[in-house]
């Protein structure tokens, strides 16, 4: 395996181990261990945990950011919108990557993992009003409602029978038409 393929795997088990523990609660250890190499190999490759932890953020992010490129490739302004909407609510089902983020968000009390977290999501926002092509107001309220979707998705929120988990956890598409909210 070469040291990029590598770099992958450990990538993996990294996001894994780290939707667990965020940066302060996961060992290298368990990451190395759940990669099936050495501590001193992971070092090798990754200098320091929070090298390895900005690597897994971006590496959550860049397919966040992706899928819903590929989404909206072709699609007009609104299909494309609707088409990232879908494509993002499908990802929050991957807990892994969910968790991830929520902790890159955690962690920016660390200077160095806010500056990635905040080049993440610009590349985020820049991505969803580009393909879009939408901005404002509107892109506010787009990324807003992702947001609440992460927390509902995070507290499992479509498994409470409360009418206001439902609500957090099922954004109207009427929220999603302007920058206004809900009627």
């Amino acid at each position: 395996m070469t040291a990029d393929e590598r770099r992958q795997e450990i990538l993996k088990a990294a996001v894994a181990e780290f939707a667990l523990g965020g940066l302060e609660g996961t060992s290298t250890e368990d990451i190395a261990r759940r990669a099936g190499i050495s501590q001193p190999y992971l070092f090798r490759l990754y200098p320091t945990k929070k090298a390895l932890f900005i690597a897994s953020m971006e590496a959550a992010f860049g397919r966040i950011t992706t899928a819903l490129e590929d989404s909206a490739r072709g699609l007009d302004d609104e299909r494309a919108l609707e088409a990232m909407a879908d494509t993002y609510t499908a990802l929050l089902q991957d807990r892994e990557l969910l968790l991830v983020q929520l902790h890159s968000y955690a962690a920016c009390g660390d200077p160095d993992i806010r500056v990635a977290a905040r080049r993440c999501f610009r590349k985020l926002w820049s991505t969803i009003s580009g393909v879009a092509g939408i901005g404002g107001e509107r892109l506010t309220m787009f990324v807003a409602v992702g947001m609440l979707l992460n927390v509902a998705a995070a507290l499992e929120l479509d498994e409470v029978d409360q009418e206001w988990a439902q609500l957090c956890s099922k954004v109207p598409p009427s929220w999603l038409e302007n920058g206004d909210g809900p009627d």
